[in-house]
């Protein structure tokens, strides 16, 4: 099981079955991001594997960020696929930190391709257990639709599932439709929200549990 809940203080979270997929959905600059980010560090410092799937930062942007955060990280405990589609395509070294570039955030045969690989260097390694993050599926619904997305995030959810990792993935709730987000959130476990309500940042958690936890504030 992992432990989830010594990022974000909710009773769901703290035993969450490996496997599982999650969807992290809130407002632009609520914090969504820097979640899913700080969940795979917690996961490093205690030797697990990590994948980031960005389509907003530069892969050693990505792995300068864990090396300052998480300064007991080993190179090889993290992978990054790069989508920002500004490198010509392929892998490359960040010193030790596997990196796959991919030439558009629409390119999903490519991004599948990228995670798969750095799964396999993970389990090589000899990581058994790890997390992976995506973000933001906002950015790929920009360059395609919502029915090629959900079977993205289903086939991912079914390799996490696979692994026994866990994944969080990010997505700007004020940039879609109603339609759009319930197509969505059915490729996952569970739903971890946030909001803005009466100038303070709330979250709660969803589908992981019986019934939705309560609001808290952050």
């Amino acid at each position: 099981m992992y432990d989830l809940s010594t990022v974000l203080d909710f009773d769901a979270l703290d035993s969450v079955r490996p496997g599982t997929s999650l969807l992290v959905a809130g407002p632009a600059m609520s914090g969504k991001e820097a979640l899913a980010m700080d969940i795979l560090k917690d996961g490093v410092g205690n030797g697990e594997g990590a994948v980031v799937v960005t389509t907003n930062d530069q892969a050693s942007s990505v792995v300068d960020d864990f090396r300052t955060d998480v300064p007991e990280m080993d190179d090889s405990q993290l992978g990054v696929v790069d989508c920002r589609g500004d490198n010509s395509g392929g892998e490359a070294a960040q010193s030790g930190a596997y990196t796959h570039h991919v030439n558009s955030p629409g390119d999903l045969t490519g991004i599948g391709i990228g995670i798969t690989k750095a799964l396999e260097g993970l389990h090589k390694s000899g990581r058994d257990q790890g997390r992976l993050a995506l973000v933001s599926l906002s950015t790929m619904l920009t360059y395609t639709d919502k029915k090629t997305v959900f079977k993205l995030c289903h086939i991912l959810s079914s390799r996490l599932d696979s692994a026994g990792y866990v994944g969080v993935f990010t997505i700007d709730s004020g940039a879609h439709d109603d339609q759009t987000l319930q197509v969505i959130k059915q490729a996952f476990d569970g739903l971890i929200e946030f909001r803005e309500e009466d100038g303070t940042r709330q979250a709660r958690v969803m589908g992981l549990t019986s019934q939705p936890s309560e609001w808290k504030e952050l």
